[in-house]
């Protein structure tokens, strides 16, 4: 586990119940690299040349790096359920979704991630919880991110939203390379219980904290 991007991360998302550092580290004998399991709710980053692991439904994942020194990261949230004043800047579902982007980017600046040189790759989105809320969740979490990139003047070079399958995503931070896998076929109801229960869970709480974007 890389111990200095820990370290470095913001005590709020280390703490808080909304990002968390991702975990469940091991060695993938495939791709004969470290890897990091990345599950709802969490984030990882490294300097180091790792394999970044994730399966999402209706939520997004959004894979940023520095395009020269390889320092890069992987988070996976989704917005809190539709309420009245979603649409509001200042709102629970707005400000979920810029702390699991601003956690995950301060982060990336803490291993010395250049912000100027950060480039983006989101996924996910697809439209798997059917009965959730009565807008489509995972094109709100898709355009959620989209356009806090856009607003953060972040560029985002590859992407891969909506549809109704969810996808396996394998990002290699060093040299920027994403493998996706559209599973077209579910033998179980892990990544939908997962989410189900991590929904629920950003509705019954409040946002650890707020998060500052700096470098």
């Amino acid at each position: 586990m890389n111990l200095p991007a820990a370290a470095a991360a913001p005590r709020a998302a280390i703490e808080g119940h909304f990002s968390v550092l991702a975990p469940n580290v091991y060695f993938d004998n495939h791709f004969d690299l470290e890897a990091a399991k990345i599950l709802p709710g969490e984030y990882y980053v490294t300097q180091h040349d790792m394999v970044l692991v994730t399966v999402l439904g209706s939520c997004v994942t959004a894979c940023i790096r520095d395009r020269l020194s390889g320092i890069g990261g992987m988070n996976h949230f989704m917005l809190p359920d539709a309420r009245p004043d979603s649409d509001n800047p200042v709102s629970l579902s707005a400000r979920y979704g810029a702390f699991a982007m601003e956690v995950l980017i301060n982060s990336l600046i803490c291993l010395g991630a250049r912000r100027t040189l950060l480039e983006a790759k989101v996924f996910g989105g697809g439209n798997v919880l059917p009965g959730m809320t009565t807008m489509n969740i995972g094109q709100r979490n898709a355009d959620f991110a989209l356009g806090f990139l856009s607003t953060e003047k972040i560029r985002v070079v590859a992407r891969d939203l909506i549809d109704v399958y969810p996808r396996k995503v394998y990002y290699f931070p060093k040299s920027g390379k994403v493998l996706v896998k559209k599973l077209r076929k579910v033998h179980n109801d892990t990544i939908y219980r997962r989410e189900i229960e991590y929904g629920a869970r950003l509705v019954k709480e409040e946002v650890a904290g707020d998060v500052e974007l700096f470098g």
